[in-house]
């Protein structure tokens, strides 16, 4: 053991001072200039402005202004707004009752603290200003403003130059600050949002104010924000469990995305990124999407205050609920009823996309060159010449099909069946168009929908170890996955406590065969560590499920009588989720006559 160096007296504790406070506070609170433009934004909403203005310039390192027309702050109060940890959005210290985005009383004070800051309001017949720089406060001056409150934000940490050095571009800066008040805009659809680049004179977004309900409301808002092609191919959810409630719009899995660019969450209508929310939408759509696709979605979840704490981090960016396994099993079992409730509905950018890929190539350019003679002849860059006449062409032989009855009117959604090519594509004539389905995929989601069907009313049959596969765990992983016991019980895992921080696995569900048991168990308590609850055992029998319908079901290569055809359109009609397979791809196409029109000129 090294001895204590004598030499070495007592540290000096000192109090740091009101600068150094607020510029420490600055670093959690304002990370980038985004992170000024949501506070300030927020503060706005939270004032009841029902219009809000933000202009930026150099990515807003030089300048950030938020102009609002909510009620504004008194004169008297504006020195007091500007000190830490004064607000008024709370009542004394109750930090569970809040019901507003802001209640820390550390954005303006940290933001004086490291730039230039201005802020004038009016409340009732008085308009004043007050300036901070750097820290320093200014008295409060009388100003000219007919309502509301400007926040005029300069020279962002001027005062603490070394966290300049961190910014990224311009550019990059700019887009931050974008997609923060998108999101904004978003959890407020009846406020009309607008922000404008001043060093491009380019207004880079702008939201007017909706109107009707609460899904017109929110559906107009997400039109702006993320386009119509996201409401028309998106469906609502309305549902509530033990007093949480989710709303919002969840799109169809063959609207999904190459990354998870499109999952916005809230929580009591505050934008989120929380780690239980984006592993229970995964959850899901599990069962609808390969691994390298992402669902989109806007998902606002409603609780009672108390039930989920917003004091986590000082951006509150996180949250942190009371019951997590209610809030994963309310997002689980909503979205995928939602989903069902779609039926055979495939997204209908299928269509758009078939078009795009329809459209006939470029012709060859013609280059003109100048024989001996002068005149000019055409020349392609094919070099050898094409075969002519048609009798250089094989004889086709079309064999003869033995008549069938179809509907002279196919009123059904998918059709009628006209014909079958390539001995998997199916070709069906609806009222208003045609219909283009993969018969394989198509009949391996029936397959799937049916063996889960089975496997739900049955249950899950379970295989014994012929030896009890005993765990070796830590007191709180042991505790953990025994009090899901249960649970893994009805999906065939079926476990017991093995001594102090032991457990032993004696049955497995039998339709895995051969598995490894640890490695299943460990898997389990890694995901019960991480969201409070597990689907990973019920993930592995559904992708065993999957591999079972894939084989059962029709092969390419085997011809389809007309018969067989329209049972399959029958079954999809009647099956949810049949507008997709097992992986997210879609499993028809529609086209309508104007479309099909369209490719021929005749529209």
């Amino acid at each position: 053991m090294a001895e204590l160096n004598p030499n070495i007296s007592a540290p000096v504790i000192r109090q740091l001072d009101d600068a150094a406070i607020n510029r420490i506070a600055a670093g959690e609170v304002v990370e980038r200039p985004a992170s000024a433009v949501k506070e300030l934004v927020e503060n706005a909403i939270d004032a009841g402005a029902t219009r809000i203005e933000v202009a930026i310039s150099d990515g807003g390192k030089s300048l950030i202004r938020v102009t609002d027309d909510g009620c504004g702050i008194a004169p008297d109060d504006l020195p007091l707004a500007m000190s830490r940890h004064a607000t008024s959005k709370i009542d004394g210290s109750d930090l569970l009752n809040i019901h507003t985005f802001g209640f820390r009383g550390e954005a303006l004070p940290s933001l004086g603290a490291v730039g230039r800051l201005t802020v004038t309001s009016r409340a009732g017949d008085e308009a004043a200003m007050i300036v901070v720089t750097g820290g320093e406060m200014s008295p409060v001056k009388p100003a000219a403003l007919s309502q509301g409150t400007v926040v005029e934000l300069r020279d962002l940490f001027f005062a603490t130059p070394a966290r300049l050095k961190f910014m990224r571009s311009d550019r990059a800066e700019a887009q931050a600050i974008a997609d923060v008040v998108k999101r904004l805009a978003m959890a407020e659809p009846l406020v009309g949002f607008s922000l404008r680049d001043l060093g491009t004179g380019r207004e880079v977004f702008r939201a007017d104010p909706c109107s009707g309900d609460l899904f017109d409301a929110l559906a107009g808002r997400l039109s702006q924000i993320l386009g119509r092609d996201f409401v028309e191919n998106a469906i609502a959810v309305d549902t509530e469990r033990d007093g949480i409630a989710m709303t919002g719009y969840a799109a169809l899995p063959t609207y999904s995305r190459g990354a998870a660019v499109s999952q916005f969450f809230f929580v009591n209508g505050r934008p989120v990124r929380d780690k239980l929310l984006l592993g229970a939408l995964r959850g899901a759509y599990s069962d609808f999407l390969s691994r390298d696709r992402h669902p989109a979605v806007a998902l606002f979840i409603e609780c009672d205050p108390t039930q989920v704490d917003v004091n986590v981090h000082p951006a509150k960016s996180e949250v942190r609920f009371r019951e997590p396994g209610v809030v994963r099993g309310l997002i689980v079992a909503g979205l995928r009823h939602a989903l069902g409730e779609a039926g055979h509905r495939a997204s209908t950018t299928i269509a758009t996309e078939t078009l795009g890929a329809m459209r006939p190539e470029p012709a060859p350019a013609v280059v003109y060159q100048m024989d001996f003679a002068s005149r000019p002849r055409p020349q392609t860059h094919v070099l050898t010449p094409a075969p002519t006449g048609f009798e250089e062409a094989p004889t086709a032989r079309v064999e003869p099909a033995a008549p069938v009855e179809a509907p002279e009117q196919p009123e059904y959604p998918l059709g009628a069946a006209r014909a079958h090519l390539h001995e998997n594509y199916i070709v069906a004539q609806t009222k208003d168009g045609m219909i283009l389905v993969d018969a394989h995929a198509a009949h391996e989601r029936l397959v799937y929908e049916k063996l889960k069907g089975q496997m739900a009313e049955n249950g899950v049959a379970a295989q014994a170890l012929l030896i009890p596969e005993v765990v070796e765990l830590s007191p709180t992983d042991a505790a953990l996955v025994l009090k899901q016991a249960d649970d893994l019980a009805e999906m065939g895992l079926v476990i017991e406590a093995f001594g102090p921080g032991s457990v032993a696995i004696r049955e497995v569900p039998a339709i895995l065969g051969q598995c490894d048991s640890r490695a299943l168990l460990l898997d389990v308590i890694d995901e019960l560590s991480e969201s409070g609850t597990s689907s990973r055992v019920k993930d592995r029998i559904e992708a065993v499920l999957s591999r079972v319908a894939c084989h059962g079901s029709v092969r390419t290569g085997r011809r389809m009588q007309a018969d067989e055809m329209n049972a399959l359109l029958r079954q999809m009609e009647a099956t949810p989720h049949s507008g997709q397979c097992n992986h997210g791809r879609p499993t028809y196409v529609e086209l309508k006559l104007a479309d099909i029109e369209r490719l021929f000129g005749r529209s």
